[in-house]
C-alpha cells in the first residue's frame, strides 16, 4: 500500500499543473482569435476602400506611395494565415493537455479505488487470515478430549479465503442480480490476488460492475486492460464491446465506433450473443 502511495505521489503535481497550463494556452488562443478578427475587419475596410472611386484610402502603403490596395490585402492575408496557424497550434496544445489531464485523473481514481479496497481488506481482518487458536484445556473426560480440536478445525475451515474461481462465480451472480458493489468487490479480490490465469476474467467482471454503476471512465480502463491482457482469447471481443459501451456512456461516439470497427476487423465471424451485442452498440453509437 505504501508503494502505491509513493507511485501516486508524482501524479498529483501533474494533475494540478495540467489545468493551469490548459488555461494559459486558452488565453493565448483567445488573444490570437481577437487579432485575427481585427485583421479581418481591416481587410474588409480595405476592400470597401478599393471598390469606391471617391473614398480615400483607409490604410497607407508602407512605402509611402499611394494606392496599392492589392499589396496591402496580400500582406493582411499573410498575417491572417500566420495567426490562424498559430491558433491551430495553440488549440492542439490545449487539447493535448486536456487529454493528459483526463487520463491522469482516471489513473488516480483507479489507484485510489485499489487502495481503498486494500484498506477495507486490512481493516476487515487481513483478508481471511484465521485467528490464532488458544491452547486446549486439559481433557476432563474421554468424550470431551477431542471436542476442542474438532471445533478449532471447523473454525479454521470457515475462515479460509475463497478461491479465485469461487470469487468470480459469486461476482457473476451478483452482477446478474445487479448488485454491482458485490460484483466489484469480488473482481477486485481476484485482481489483488494476482492470479494471472484469471486476470482477464476479473477485469471483465470489474468492467461490467463499473459499467452498471455508470462509472464509465474506470469501466473503460478495466475493459481496455482486459483486452490487452490477451488480445486473441475468446473473451477479447467481449472486452472490446464493453469498451465501446463505456465510450458511448462517455458520449465519445467516435471512439466507440472506431473500437467496433476494430472488433469487426479482428473478429469478423462473431455470432450469437456477441454479434447481437456488437450490433446494438453500433446502433446506439450511430455508427455507419
Amino acid at each position: 500500500m505504501l508503494r502505491k502511495l509513493l507511485l501516486a505521489a508524482p501524479l498529483l503535481p501533474l494533475l494540478m499543473a495540467a489545468p493551469a497550463m490548459a488555461q494559459m494556452d486558452s488565453r493565448e488562443g483567445i488573444a490570437l482569435q481577437n487579432q485575427i478578427l481585427q485583421l479581418r475587419q481591416e481587410m474588409e475596410q480595405l476592400r470597401r476602400s478599393g471598390g469606391s472611386s471617391l473614398g480615400g484610402p483607409v490604410i497607407t502603403a508602407p512605402s509611402g506611395r499611394g494606392g496599392a490596395p492589392s499589396e496591402l490585402t496580400g500582406q493582411l492575408l499573410d498575417r491572417v494565415n500566420q495567426q490562424d496557424d498559430e491558433l491551430r497550434r495553440v488549440r492542439g496544445r490545449v487539447d493535448e493537455l486536456e487529454f493528459r489531464n483526463r487520463t491522469l485523473q482516471q489513473q488516480l481514481e483507479k489507484l485510489q479505488g485499489d487502495m481503498d479496497y486494500r484498506m477495507q481488506q486490512l481493516e476487515g481482518g487481513g483478508g481471511g487470515r484465521s485467528a490464532p487458536v488458544a491452547p486446549a484445556a486439559p481433557a476432563q473426560s474421554g468424550s470431551l478430549g477431542g471436542a476442542a480440536p474438532a471445533a478449532a478445525a471447523a473454525g479454521g475451515a470457515a475462515a479460509a479465503p475463497r478461491t479465485a474461481e469461487r470469487a468470480l462465480a459469486d461476482g457473476q451472480a451478483a452482477l446478474g442480480r445487479r448488485d454491482y458493489a458485490a460484483a466489484e468487490a469480488a473482481a477486485r479480490e481476484v485482481v489483488a490476488s494476482r492470479n494471472t490465469a484469471r486476470s482477464q476474467d476479473a477485469q471483465l467482471l470489474l468492467g461490467g460492475a463499473l459499467l452498471g454503476k455508470r462509472d464509465f471512465p474506470n469501466a473503460a480502463l478495466a475493459f481496455d486492460d482486459a483486452y490487452k491482457r490477451n488480445r486473441q482469447s475468446a473473451r477479447a471481443p467481449e472486452a472490446m464491446i464493453g469498451l465501446a459501451n463505456s465510450f458511448i456512456g462517455l458520449n465519445a461516439k467516435r471512439e466507440a465506433c472506431e473500437t467496433l470497427d476494430n472488433l469487426r476487423s479482428e473478429f469478423p465471424r462473431l455470432s450469437g450473443g456477441l454479434a447481437d451485442r456488437a450490433a446494438d452498440a453500433r446502433r446506439r453509437g450511430s455508427c455507419r
